[in-house]
């Protein structure tokens, strides 16, 4: 779509962030059934949208092709085709899961903590409360307290190797030779020649690495700050793998010996972290001030 976008001279792609957003596959129907008038196409603006009505509309004066008009029109068509098997996908996913959880009376009644600021990605599985289907799945183990964790990386954990298959491996280190994320260390007479990490790799080792990834982005958390040292040491790709280690390391004990997620560093959301500052700010402002409870009509007990 964004090919023939730019052969008819709609820069859509400059105004806007994703094509396939509100504001983008609107505009998109609309020039699919005949409407090419820029203003009136800016009308279909959403209010989220950064740029403005007029900036829009100078984006979507084009040439008016017909062929190419009739190529936007079938890619639009093809993008409505996959999106509804996708959604098929997803309800499949939601009942499988929701099956799995139903059968086993021990896990119906477990509730998981809301988690509101976990941003949950366009492309997750709908029709379903992964964080609460997950914490279900894994008998009362909350994987998704763990930092970095989407909800991307769950369904990828459910679906390469679920909570029996942590258990076929003895120990956290096994599991990690398996995923291909400890060091291969090659010694001959007491010398290590190489402590490469095999090559080799599977969806899951995918999928931790890219939550090692997203760590790294963290600021003033336990695993971020591992990762930020490991970085200083070796370079951001020996970080992102060191941290899938550590990763896979920290799910497996979760599973298998059901232990929650407890770091030394608690890991906080944006609000949390402004609270926090704002109480220490106000602390600091008394101690400064030297007041009492009284000067400032706090009631005590």
């Amino acid at each position: 779509m964004q090919k023939y976008l730019k052969l008819l001279n709609f820069r859509l792609d400059v105004v806007v962030k994703d094509i396939c957003g509100l504001t983008g596959l609107t505009i998109i129907k609309g020039i699919c059934n005949g409407n090419l008038d820029p203003e009136s196409l800016s009308e279909h603006r959403h209010y989220n949208c950064r740029k403005s009505k007029e900036e829009i509309a100078l984006a979507l004066k084009g040439n008016n092709r017909k062929d190419y008009l009739f190529g936007l029109k079938q890619e639009y068509e093809s993008y409505l085709f996959f999106q509804k098997k996708i959604d098929q996908c997803d309800r499949q996913i939601s009942r499988f899961i929701k099956q799995q959880i139903n059968t086993d009376v021990k896990k119906k009644p477990l509730v998981a903590e809301k988690k509101p600021h976990k941003r949950v990605n366009k492309n997750a599985v709908k029709h379903l409360d992964l964080n609460q289907a997950a914490y279900q799945y894994f008998e009362g183990v909350d994987l998704m307290k763990v930092e970095g964790m989407s909800h991307s990386t769950i369904l990828t954990i459910m679906s390469e190797i679920g909570p029996e298959g942590f258990k076929k491996f003895p120990t956290a280190k096994q599991f990690t030779s398996w995923l291909r994320l400890a060091p291969n260390n090659k010694i001959s007479g007491g010398r290590v020649l190489s402590s490469r990490i095999p090559k080799g790799s599977n969806r899951l080792k995918i999928a931790l690495r890219q939550a090692a990834n997203a760590i790294g982005n963290l600021k003033d958390t336990h695993l971020s700050n591992f990762f930020k040292r490991v970085a200083f040491r070796k370079g951001r790709q020996a970080a992102v793998s060191a941290t899938a280690r550590k990763l896979a390391v920290i799910l497996w004990n979760m599973v298998t010996k059901k232990m929650q997620y407890n770091p030394p560093t608690e890991y906080l959301f944006l609000d949390q972290k402004r609270k926090l500052k704002l109480v220490q700010r106000i602390r600091k402002s008394i101690a400064k001030l030297d007041l009492k409870p009284e000067d400032v009509g706090f009631a005590t007990t």
